[in-house]
């Protein structure tokens, strides 16, 4: 009798991804076998998101693939989005199971019986139950791996979902977080990235405690000080952290680390100190300054990114204009554009300035544009500079592409033998989809 078969779909941030690969082998140890979500399987799996305006639509679109691919198959819905509308996913056509926030790492015990159900079964809990932190990281996808150190979120900001889907913040320790860096560095994967919720607001569970009684305890530095001493990964990347968590401490530590790379990722989500306050964000766009000087003077080369968000409630034109020149004074590499989306049990709901859809819209564009017009700068001041390069896996159309340490994306024709290799090159110029050309001059190590 042949193993039940399962494939999965992802939506969403990089700590799903690593939550997915952790379920996936999950399963294949429970003697499952994976296929890609492209072929027909007898379970799928899709991790949802709740942070796009689409999420329904997009988890319906995935379910209909699935069905298509084969129409008896088993379908769970696991995810931020099945914790926060489980009822509403339930009842999508052809969904047999949806799992919460607290049961989607037990999926192996509810796959049982895998025939299809007339009517969903969800188990969902309150959030409030999902106080436990299970560790995860992605492997076997793609050349870096994704390690989730933390989870949850303790801040209200009053558009954001995420807290009503993950519940409050919570951490690995700092000793199961370098063990895992470990295993991953022994399968040969040589960059990772950590991620979670709010990562900056990392501490182990007793220090968390230690740390609201005196201040002390293991924090997100002491975290990235012990995973620079791990032997055979070649690359640490810190991915999304708060301005009001990114301390001198951290930065000066990156600036001179081993093996932490120069790029930060620093959600803005608006230039106006109004809107910011109406966001409950826990900063002014001062100290968001400070921190990019303070990065760019230690590290010129640094790749900053920004989150930003459009269309928020009570965001006037002028309070816009104030986010965009904001944005444009600032020396940052690129945006990440959201417009703005009303949600349920949000408290954005009660503010009555509405901003129209259409304007949210133009406002988005406006701000991807000025991205394109950062990101190309910050690329071409590189241009005839040399870089080390980790080469990701081939692609379709004959290249293949990989990042600098910090951050430029770089196309060459693909060459299976530099997959997963650390390759030293010279930037070229830039190709009409954006991307950094180069020449190849010699692996690195």
């Amino acid at each position: 009798m042949n193993n039940p078969t399962v494939a999965f779909h992802t939506l969403g941030c990089k700590l799903n991804f690593a939550e997915t690969s952790t379920i996936a082998r999950q399963l294949k140890e429970n003697g499952y076998d994976k296929l890609s979500f492209d072929q027909p399987a007898d379970v799928y799996v899709i991790n949802t998101c709740s942070v796009t305006e689409n999420a329904d639509r997009e988890c319906r679109a995935v379910v209909r693939k699935a069905l298509h691919l084969n129409p008896s198959a088993f379908v769970t819905v696991i995810g931020c989005y099945a914790q926060l509308k489980p009822e509403e996913i339930a009842k999508i056509e052809g969904v047999d199971l949806v799992l919460g926030a607290s049961e989607k790492f037990n999926i192996v015990r509810y796959l049982d019986q895998l025939h299809k159900k007339e009517i969903a079964q969800v188990h969902s809990c309150e959030v409030d139950s999902a106080d436990f932190f299970v560790s995860s990281y992605s492997l076997g996808d793609r050349t870096r791996a994704f390690l989730k150190v933390q989870d949850g979120c303790d801040y209200s900001c009053t558009y954001c979902t995420i807290p009503l889907a993950r519940g409050a913040s919570r951490s690995d320790s700092v000793e199961h977080v370098v063990e895992q860096a470990k295993e991953i560095a022994s399968k040969g994967v040589k960059e990772i990235v950590l991620t979670g919720v709010n990562i900056g607001d990392f501490a182990e569970a007793e220090s968390r405690i230690k740390n609201q009684e005196s201040g002390q305890g293991k924090k997100f530095v002491d975290l990235i000080r012990s995973l620079d001493n791990v032997e055979g990964i070649e690359r640490f990347r810190i991915s999304s952290i708060e301005p009001n968590l990114l301390t001198d401490e951290i930065i000066e530590f990156v600036a001179s680390s081993k093996k932490f790379v120069p790029h930060f990722h620093i959600p803005l989500q608006s230039g106006s100190d109004k809107i910011l306050k109406l966001m409950k964000r826990r900063y002014l766009r001062n100290l968001y300054s400070e921190r990019v000087l303070k990065i760019k003077s230690l590290m010129p080369h640094c790749c900053i990114g920004v989150d930003v968000i459009t269309g928020f409630p009570g965001e006037t034109e002028n309070a816009f204009l104030e986010t965009y020149d904001f944005i444009r004074s600032l020396d940052v590499s690129y945006l990440h554009v959201f417009t703005y989306s009303e949600r349920d049990n949000t408290e954005a709901l009660n503010i009555k300035e509405i901003v129209p859809i259409s304007e949210r819209k133009r406002r988005n564009k406006m701000l991807r544009i000025l991205s394109q017009k950062k990101l190309h700068h910050f690329y071409s001041q590189y241009l005839g500079e040399k870089f080390s390069v980790l080469f990701e896996r081939e692609e379709k159309d004959g290249t293949m592409h990989g990042h600098t340490e910090n951050y430029i994306r770089v196309t060459i024709p693909a060459a299976t033998t530099l997959v997963n290799e650390l390759v030293e090159v010279e930037l070229t110029g830039i190709d009409n989809a954006g991307n950094v050309t180069c020449s190849v001059l010699e692996l690195v190590g």
